[in-house]
């Protein structure tokens, strides 16, 4: 079973920066993509960005150029550098890890809460 421990969430002005680490441990065969969702209050939760094992990233058309997601192999962690936040970017945010070869599970941190408000 692969645990995922999420962390950096917190409150921060408009143009304010945040940075997500999202740890994975466990009974892990090999680690797939990586990735960050987010949901907002009555709203569907969505894709914020996606690393691939060799660092091909892919990111929600709202956060480009503003937000970077980046990985540590050797520490099988995920991270999410979110600058020039703004208000519409509060959410919870969820660590998402596909584990697996030939096959694959998907995994989902318990979530961390980013508030951007003045």
């Amino acid at each position: 079973q692969v645990q995922l421990v999420e962390s950096g969430g917190g409150s921060v002005q408009p143009g304010g920066s945040l940075r997500l680490s999202c740890a994975a441990s466990g009974g892990m065969i090999s680690i797939d993509n990586m990735g960050w969702y987010r949901q907002a209050p009555g709203k569907q939760r969505q894709m914020v960005a996606i690393i691939s094992p060799s660092r091909i990233t892919h990111y929600a058309d709202s956060v480009k150029g503003r937000f970077t997601i980046s990985r540590d192999n050797a520490k099988n962690t995920v991270y999410l550098q979110m600058n020039s936040l703004k208000l519409e970017d509060t959410a919870i945010y969820y660590c998402n890890v596909r584990v697996g070869l030939a096959t694959y599970t998907t995994y989902w941190g318990q979530g961390t809460q980013v508030t951007v408000s003045s």
